[in-house]
């Protein structure tokens, strides 16, 4: 039986028959706020459509001393507000989860535990001891992220073993990183997108106004401000562009780091940097962007990306395996790290409006056809009920890239 996306579930499926008490950590908050990323992004969309299938869903969120707490209810999901006293890099993430894994078994909170991230299979392998059933997401392959230091690194490979073999079950949303751990450690392992769909109903014009701009009169960023993203490619590259449009660069440092202040340091007035944005002010700026620009060395499957191409941006990107299977013939991409090829993709894109407004029609087809969050919502619940999905095709039998979910997910 294959999962379908969309309006395409049947009536009969729109409840689950059992009900699961469902604990999830590993990701910072939601709803999200500042410092959120990708993580919180897929939390904030899987577990309230989980909660609305009639799952208990207990979602943890980490505070630092003095921030404010988020309530104890977000779309049907429970919440819970745990302070992690350090914001030490790799630390803080280690104590927050080694909180939430005894609180989960002190309490008995949960009998099904989503973990997201290699560096927290240790708490995959107690938790099993301790009778849980445990799924853990991996987005890329995390060694390799610049933004860690490089004790993280190290035991960031190291408890790549664990992430092999301690959950019950590992989940990619990147087929390239999930044909890397099957060559690696010889198992099988399963592959469920992320989804792409806003609703347009969702988008707050009024942020035009707050930063002083027209529709299609910049190019747009939304990311945290960490090496792997590749800023350091693209604002020298855009200094380097001949154009009246402006460059939006959405978000931050999740820590103080010297990148970011780096980068804040160009004295480029074309260059605005509003800070956090989330929800439907994100969702107006990606839509009226001239073109939403992904410079990144690494990733995962990018929500970001799939966001912008289902509300209608082009798209520009670096050519990592990553980010071409997302947006296939519909993005404009560049040579990875290099910041002349950038500079001149973005002055191609400036003189070529029509095919960029092609280019985007095409991904939003893309992406609302391939990429659905309802579908990704009932392949994890499937999976979290036994009824474990297949993985997906290998890479070297979807070069065309041409995927849906309806494919790529199937149940025994």
């Amino acid at each position: 039986m294959s999962v379908q996306s969309g309006s395409e579930q049947s009536g009969s499926d729109t409840t689950a028959a059992e009900k699961l008490r469902i604990a999830a950590f590993a990701f910072r908050s939601i709803p999200m706020r500042d410092g959120c990323a990708g993580a919180d992004k897929f939390a904030s969309e899987l577990f309230p459509r989980l909660a609305a299938r009639g799952h208990s869903v207990l979602a943890y969120n980490r505070l630092f001393p003095g921030e404010l707490p988020l309530g104890d209810e977000y779309l049907g999901v429970t919440t819970r507000n745990v302070v992690t006293p350090t914001r030490k890099k790799g630390f803080d993430t280690l104590l927050h989860s080694c909180k939430v894994t005894w609180d989960i078994i002190r309490h008995n909170t949960a009998d099904v535990v989503h973990l997201q991230n290699g560096g927290n299979s240790v708490f995959a392998l107690i938790l099993r001891l301790f009778g849980k059933r445990t799924y853990l997401s991996q987005d890329g392959v995390d060694w390799k992220r610049a933004k860690w230091p490089w004790y993280a690194r190290i035991y960031l490979r190291i408890t790549a073993y664990l992430t092999a073999f301690a959950p019950n079950a590992v989940i990619f949303d990147n087929i390239f990183c999930k044909e890397e751990f099957e060559q690696r450690f010889n198992r099988e392992y399963d592959f469920i997108p992320f989804g792409s769909e806003v609703s347009h109903d969702d988008v707050d014009d009024s942020v035009l106004d707050e930063l002083g701009l027209e529709p299609g009169s910049y190019f747009l960023f939304v990311g945290r401000f960490i090496p792997d993203k590749g800023l350091h490619y693209l604002i020298p590259a855009f200094e380097k562009t001949h154009t009246d449009k402006k460059l939006v660069l959405v978000g931050g440092a999740p820590n103080p780091s010297t990148y970011e202040q780096e980068l804040t340091a160009t004295r480029d007035p074309r260059i605005l940097m509003p800070g956090f944005l989330y929800g439907s002010k994100t969702h107006s700026l990606m839509k009226h962007a001239y073109a939403y620009i992904q410079p990144s060395d690494i990733e995962g499957l990018s929500p970001v990306i799939l966001q912008a191409m289902a509300l209608g941006a082009p798209i520009i990107c670096s050519d990592i395996r990553e980010n071409k299977y997302v947006v296939d013939d519909t993005g404009t991409l560049f040579r990875q790290g290099d910041t002349d090829d950038l500079a001149g993709v973005l002055k191609w894109a400036l003189e070529n409006p029509q095919e960029m407004t092609r280019r985007a029609a095409r991904g939003t087809a893309r992406a609302l056809k391939h990429f659905s969050w309802d579908a990704v919502a009932l392949a994890h619940e499937r999976m979290f009920l036994g009824k474990k999905p297949r993985s997906a095709a290998p890479v070297e039998k979807t070069a065309d890239m041409n995927l849906d979910v309806e494919t790529m997910i199937r149940t025994d």
